[in-house]
């Protein structure tokens, strides 16, 4: 029986998977494309955090690193009672296609659906926001900085 709660999300990136990894797992280059602050230590049991808007912190913990090829790391959000860290899943594979990279999502273990909506909405901005760096463009003030929309 399928998961009920499930956000899903492909994205087409034109950049090898290595350079796709390497935005989703260094601080630096995380923070081109989302967040005020962010610490990773992308190794099994290696934390996650990144300040996702300048007050919201999402954190949790890495379970699997496949260098550029998948990323699994538990998830949730500082101060939240409905989505608390390390109480969601995040899986995201990186795989190789002509033209670049498709960037394939998964985020399981929210607890309503409106979470899950609100968490697609969320992942859709973000990854945009990737593939224009990923691209080589500016993707510019992020328009999300400064929302402390609790969850």
């Amino acid at each position: 029986m399928p998961e009920p709660f499930v956000v899903r999300r492909e994205t087409r990136v034109p950049a090898p998977p290595a350079a796709i990894f390497a935005l989703l797992t260094d601080p630096e280059k995380i923070l081109r494309w989302m967040g005020t602050e962010a610490q990773t230590e992308p190794q099994p049991g290696g934390i996650y955090l990144v300040n996702v808007t300048g007050a919201r912190v999402a954190r949790g913990s890495f379970r699997e690193v496949v260098p550029v090829h998948r990323l699994a790391y538990s998830f949730g959000w500082e101060g939240s009672e409905e989505v608390p860290p390390g109480s969601s899943l995040v899986e995201i594979d990186l795989i190789e296609q002509p033209e670049g990279t498709l960037v394939r999502l998964t985020h399981t273990g929210l607890p309503t659906s409106e979470q899950c909506e609100a968490h697609a909405k969320g992942w859709a901005h973000y990854f945009d926001r990737m593939a224009e760096v990923a691209a080589g463009r500016d993707p510019g003030p992020d328009p999300m900085r400064g929302h402390d929309r609790k969850s």
